[in-house]
């Protein structure tokens, strides 16, 4: 959990981090939340595929890594999937998930809920 935007409060990334590292430990998937300032004029799919190579999200021999990346000013969000996890969540539910869980939220300007409702229902999706 990296949350560079400062949209969370401490105990807000406390919680999701341990939530992130429990599934970890228990689904051998790596599901790393951050947000960011700005995107630097890149596009969110780059920005995400770049970000989750450069830290290696995921085991290298599954490319099973989940990202989800959350741009407030650019007002973008995206779930990049590495290819050992698309069974489990397909990007028609990564946009479902974005689309019912995230925005709603996002709309009211609770970045905290939406962030973690979005976790969830991915949590939900790779663990079962």
């Amino acid at each position: 959990m990296v949350d560079a935007a400062g949209l969370l409060s401490v105990g807000e990334r406390r919680r999701l981090s341990n939530r992130l590292v429990d599934v970890e430990k228990r689904s051998k998937h790596q599901f790393v939340v951050v947000t960011v300032k700005s995107l630097g004029g890149h596009d969110i799919a780059e920005y995400g595929s770049n970000l989750g190579n450069f830290w290696g999200i995921g085991r290298q021999c599954e490319n099973d890594g989940i990202l989800l990346i959350v741009a407030p000013t650019e007002r973008k969000v995206r779930i990049e999937v590495g290819k050992g996890l698309e069974a489990k969540l397909t990007d028609e539910e990564a946009a479902t998930i974005i689309r019912n869980e995230i925005l709603p939220r996002f709309k009211e300007g609770k970045y905290p809920e939406g962030i973690a409702a979005g976790s969830e229902a991915i949590i939900r999706e790779i663990t079962q």
